[in-house]
Protein backbone atom coordinates (compact mmCIF):
# COMPACT_ATOMS: atom_id res chain seq x y z
CA UNK A 1 0.00 0.00 0.00
CA UNK A 2 1.40 3.38 -1.00
CA UNK A 3 0.85 6.41 1.22
CA UNK A 4 1.09 10.11 0.42
CA UNK A 5 4.50 10.26 2.07
CA UNK A 6 5.81 7.59 -0.31
CA UNK A 7 5.16 9.73 -3.38
CA UNK A 8 7.65 12.41 -4.32
CA UNK A 9 5.91 15.61 -5.21
CA UNK A 10 7.31 18.37 -7.34
CA UNK A 11 6.83 21.93 -6.16
CA UNK A 12 4.33 24.14 -7.94
CA UNK A 13 6.46 26.37 -10.13
CA UNK A 14 3.64 27.89 -12.16
CA UNK A 15 4.49 31.31 -10.69
CA UNK A 16 7.62 31.28 -12.88
CA UNK A 17 5.55 31.47 -16.07
CA UNK A 18 4.66 35.13 -15.50
CA UNK A 19 7.59 36.09 -13.27
CA UNK A 20 9.22 39.35 -14.21
CA UNK A 21 12.66 37.91 -13.47
CA UNK A 22 12.33 35.76 -16.60
CA UNK A 23 12.70 38.98 -18.59
CA UNK A 24 16.00 39.93 -16.94
CA UNK A 25 19.33 38.14 -16.94
CA UNK A 26 20.47 36.04 -13.99
CA UNK A 27 23.22 38.54 -13.14
CA UNK A 28 20.43 40.94 -12.22
CA UNK A 29 19.27 38.63 -9.40
CA UNK A 30 22.66 37.10 -8.61
CA UNK A 31 24.90 40.18 -8.52
CA UNK A 32 28.60 40.09 -7.73
CA UNK A 33 29.41 40.28 -4.01
CA UNK A 34 29.09 43.84 -2.77
CA UNK A 35 26.91 44.92 -5.71
CA UNK A 36 23.53 46.52 -5.24
CA UNK A 37 20.36 44.42 -5.20
CA UNK A 38 18.12 47.49 -5.32
CA UNK A 39 17.01 47.14 -8.95
CA UNK A 40 16.24 43.43 -8.57
CA UNK A 41 14.18 44.14 -5.46
CA UNK A 42 12.26 46.85 -7.30
CA UNK A 43 11.41 44.42 -10.09
CA UNK A 44 10.36 41.81 -7.54
CA UNK A 45 8.09 44.36 -5.87
CA UNK A 46 6.10 44.68 -9.09
CA UNK A 47 5.89 40.92 -9.72
CA UNK A 48 2.69 39.00 -9.05
CA UNK A 49 4.70 35.87 -8.27
CA UNK A 50 6.80 37.50 -5.55
CA UNK A 51 5.27 35.70 -2.57
CA UNK A 52 5.33 32.29 -4.25
CA UNK A 53 8.96 32.93 -5.22
CA UNK A 54 9.87 33.86 -1.66
CA UNK A 55 8.07 30.81 -0.30
CA UNK A 56 9.96 28.61 -2.76
CA UNK A 57 13.31 30.13 -1.74
CA UNK A 58 12.61 29.68 1.96
CA UNK A 59 11.33 26.13 1.55
CA UNK A 60 14.26 25.08 -0.64
CA UNK A 61 16.91 26.95 1.35
CA UNK A 62 18.07 29.06 -1.59
CA UNK A 63 21.21 30.67 -0.25
CA UNK A 64 22.20 32.98 -3.07
CA UNK A 65 20.59 35.78 -5.02
CA UNK A 66 17.43 37.81 -4.70
CA UNK A 67 14.27 35.70 -4.36
CA UNK A 68 10.84 37.16 -3.69
CA UNK A 69 12.34 40.59 -3.19
CA UNK A 70 14.73 39.57 -0.40
CA UNK A 71 18.49 39.10 -0.41
CA UNK A 72 20.27 36.12 1.16
CA UNK A 73 20.79 38.02 4.41
CA UNK A 74 17.18 39.19 4.56
CA UNK A 75 15.87 35.66 3.99
CA UNK A 76 18.19 34.38 6.70
CA UNK A 77 16.87 36.94 9.17
CA UNK A 78 13.29 36.07 8.21
CA UNK A 79 13.93 32.36 8.79
CA UNK A 80 15.56 33.00 12.18
CA UNK A 81 12.63 35.17 13.32
CA UNK A 82 10.08 32.55 12.31
CA UNK A 83 11.65 29.77 14.41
Amino acid sequence: MQTDTDVLTTPDLSWRENALCAQAGPEFFFPAPGSSTRQAKQLCGACEGRLACLEYALTHDERFGVWGGLSEKERGRLKRRSR
